[in-house]
C-alpha cells in the first residue's frame, strides 16, 4: 500500500460523501505500516495479533492516532475445544504458508515450532482469548492497558446468535474497566469464516 492510493481514498472518500468524516485506519503490523498510518491515516487496526504488539504499536503511532486491535474471544474453558475454535479458521493448506501474519508473528519471537502446523499452542492462546468471562475480558482490558482505544471483540461462534449471546455475558466486565472514560462498546465481528492468519472505549 502506498501513500498514493490513500491520498486517492480520502480524495474519494471527501468527494462522494464531503459531509462525513471518514476516519482512515490500516491494517498494519509492522513498523513501516506504522509509518505510513502515522503520515497519511488516523490509526491502525491489526487482526490476530498479541497484547504484546498493540503495545509495540503504541510505540510506534505515538499518542495522537487510533489503536483498534481486534481480538478473537471464545467463551470456553476447556483448553482443547476452545483452541480447535482457532485452529479450524486455517486451512490446511495455509498452514505452512509464509505471509504477513507469520512475518509479524516472528518479529514478536514466535519461530518454526510455533507457525507450522496448526501453529502452537503457545501462539493460539496469543492471539485467541478463551475462557470464562473474567478471563476474556482480562484479555481485552489487557489491550487497552497496552495503548488501545478500542478493541474489536470477534467470537468465533457459529452464528450471530450464539456470538451476541457471548458479548452480553461479556459486557458487564467490559464496561466497568477503570480506564473507561464513556460507556463500553462492544460491536461483534459476524465475519466468522475469515481464515486465521474488528470495541471497547479507552
Amino acid at each position: 500500500m502506498s501513500s498514493d492510493y490513500l491520498e486517492a481514498m480520502e480524495t474519494a472518500a471527501t468527494t462522494v460523501l464531503p459531509e462525513i468524516d471518514y476516519p482512515l485506519v490500516l491494517a498494519a503490523l509492522g513498523p513501516q505500516a506504522h509509518r505510513l498510518a502515522v503520515n497519511h491515516a488516523d490509526g491502525v487496526h491489526p487482526f490476530l495479533q498479541p497484547v504484546e504488539h498493540t503495545a509495540i504499536a503504541r510505540e510506534h503511532l505515538g499518542p495522537g492516532k487510533l489503536l483498534i486491535p481486534h481480538q478473537a474471544v471464545v467463551l470456553d474453558t476447556d483448553p482443547v475445544s476452545a483452541r480447535a475454535r482457532m485452529r479450524a479458521l486455517t486451512p490446511a493448506r495455509f498452514r505452512d504458508v509464509e505471509t504477513p501474519y507469520t512475518v509479524n508473528y516472528r518479529r514478536l519471537g514466535y519461530g518454526d515450532d510455533d507457525l507450522t502446523g496448526e501453529r502452537s499452542d503457545r501462539l493460539i492462546d496469543a492471539i485467541l482469548a478463551w475462557g470464562d468471562e473474567t478471563a476474556v475480558a482480562t484479555r481485552l482490558n489487557a489491550h487497552l492497558e497496552a495503548g488501545a482505544d478500542h478493541v474489536l471483540v470477534h467470537p468465533l461462534t457459529p452464528d450471530l446468535v450464539s456470538a451476541v449471546d457471548q458479548l452480553e455475558r461479556l459486557a458487564p466486565l467490559l464496561t466497568a474497566h477503570p480506564n473507561t472514560t464513556s460507556p463500553g462498546m462492544v460491536r461483534p465481528d459476524a465475519s466468522q469464516n475469515l481464515p486465521a492468519e474488528s470495541s471497547t472505549r479507552r
